[in-house]
């Protein structure tokens, strides 16, 4: 792991240019780079945040100043905070935000059935029923549409091994709570099995495989004209699951919900979403497409079989746009999060701050996106449910001085030669602090990693980063209160 890379400063946020990319910006609201800054800084989150990341296995390893891994590792050209990666799945968040900006216009049923816009899509049968596919059982993964496994054999003995260990987790949680364990105890066997499973995953031999990149669909090379011409790879495919009934995680099911944005957007679907992302000010965010001159473009890369680094395979990524096609830059993320969580805050504040400007989206619709959907799991986060293109946790607390869970949103993606995550975590406001108008929103904490290897797993260091933040927030809020007394 080489060393680490200058970080850009931007008012109350810090970029961090890692060979995996870092971007955590500590939102603190007014929208303005006029705003004050903070009478104390993020120094310790920062230096955790860095021994965090020093930990994680990416190109480049070794030790030199200045950077923390490379875009380029042949030209040795380091990463930095422009650099454009590979988003992965974090693509279904964007793809989200167009379509409850169409739902929002009331351009959008997300209702009725997906035919209604997209008729090449043909009319399903499950066991001999009619059934109906809607939008939302789209951006759900409750659809039933296929994954990139085709033997249905497979998935539903997976989803069994999977559901079997999900309830055993539950009942041991369950138990463990009852034995009324305290917060200090609970957290650390928490933070013991989060670290354990990071480590194994670090120091995994190189070049064992991951199961999921095993499917020949990841690595499709041919280029589709058109997201309509995308679906004939699985549109006459048989359903897994009777819609509405099982959740199954699917990037195809984005594939046909890219064909719907684009019949109710009346645009190319490519067009519209960078359309999307210059009023989100997201200019480096741009399609996956290897015929481009993409400044700061990064290589991607695998380990093969041996256990050396090699360049990852071609692919071409227009057959899923919408559910993995994107590339994009820790800024541009970053900018992402803050523009929805000023959406989702902005009502809390609007009664006492008539200056306000409106959100890209209505609060109410952000709320809609992050409140989980009954039926749904995520993988990646035990605690979480899965919401419309966003996996949630909601607050909880079941026993005084116990652990208590904090409500976020966050979204992992794997790709090949890539891995990503975008996590926000809102800060708690207090009635008071809203009442007086003493702040504005955003108010709360995004970190997002981009990385060019294959396989890494992030969500659990990007939850431990936000949590960095978010303890240096609340000592700076009370410093802040202990002044004004």
């Amino acid at each position: 792991m080489s060393g680490l890379a200058g970080a850009v400063r931007r008012r109350w946020g810090w970029g961090l240019a890692l060979g995996l990319a870092l971007g955590v910006k500590a939102a603190a609201g007014g929208g303005t780079e006029e705003a004050a800054a903070p009478s104390r800084g993020f120094g310790a989150a920062i230096d955790a945040s860095r021994d965090l990341l020093r930990r994680i296995k990416v190109p480049g390893a070794g030790s030199a100043r200045g950077g923390l891994g490379y875009a380029d590792v042949e030209n040795r050209v380091m990463c930095k905070p422009e650099t454009v990666m590979r988003i992965a799945s974090i693509s279904k968040c964007l793809t989200m935000m167009a379509v409850a900006k169409l739902w929002e216009e009331g351009k959008l049923d997300l209702d009725a059935p997906v035919q209604k816009y997209v008729p090449e899509f043909p009319e399903k049968v499950y066991e001999g029923e009619k059934v109906t596919i809607t939008t939302r059982l789209l951006v759900s993964h409750l659809s039933g549409i296929r994954h990139y496994e085709k033997d249905i054999a497979k998935v539903k003995e997976e989803k069994e091994k999977a559901n079997r260990a999900l309830t055993k987790s539950g009942q041991d949680k369950e138990q463990k709570e009852k034995d009324g364990k305290g917060i200090e105890r609970t957290d650390s066997v928490k933070s013991k099995k989060e670290h354990d499973g990071e480590t194994r995953s670090r120091n995994s031999k190189p070049g064992r495989r991951d199961k999921e990149f095993e499917h020949e669909e990841y690595y499709l090379k041919e280029k589709f004209e058109s997201v309509i011409e995308s679906l004939k790879i699985f549109k006459n495919d048989p359903l897994f699951f009777k819609p509405g009934s099982q959740f199954l995680y699917s990037t195809y099911g984005f594939t046909l919900l890219s064909a719907v944005v684009e019949r109710v957007s009346g645009q190319k679907f490519t067009d519209y979403m960078l359309k999307m992302f210059r009023d989100l000010d997201m200019l480096s965010t741009v399609l996956d497409d290897n015929e481009a001159m993409i400044y700061n473009r990064a290589r991607c890369y695998v380990y093969n079989k041996k256990g050396r680094l090699v360049n990852a395979p071609y692919v071409d990524n227009s057959y899923k746009w919408a559910g993995g096609g994107f590339l994009s830059s820790v800024g541009d993320l970053l900018k992402f999060g803050n523009a929805l969580l000023y959406s989702y805050q902005a009502g809390q504040f609007r009664s006492t701050n008539s200056k306000l400007l409106p959100g890209y989206l209505k609060p109410d619709t952000v709320a809609m996106m992050w409140t989980p959907v009954p039926k749904t799991e995520v993988s990646w986060d035990r605690d979480g449910k899965y919401a419309m293109a966003w996996a949630v946790v909601e607050n909880k607390q079941q026993c005084g001085f116990c652990r208590r869970q904090r409500h976020y949103a966050s979204h992992t993606g794997g790709a090949v030669g890539a891995s990503s995550v975008l996590l926000i975590l809102p800060e708690e406001l207090d009635s008071e602090t809203i009442r007086t108008a003493s702040v504005a929103p955003p108010r709360g904490v995004i970190v997002t990693i981009i990385c060019n290897m294959q396989s890494v797993s992030l969500n659990s260091t990007a939850l431990k980063i936000a949590r960095e933040f978010d303890k240096e927030k609340r000592a700076q809020y009370i410093d802040e209160r202990k002044r004004d007394e």
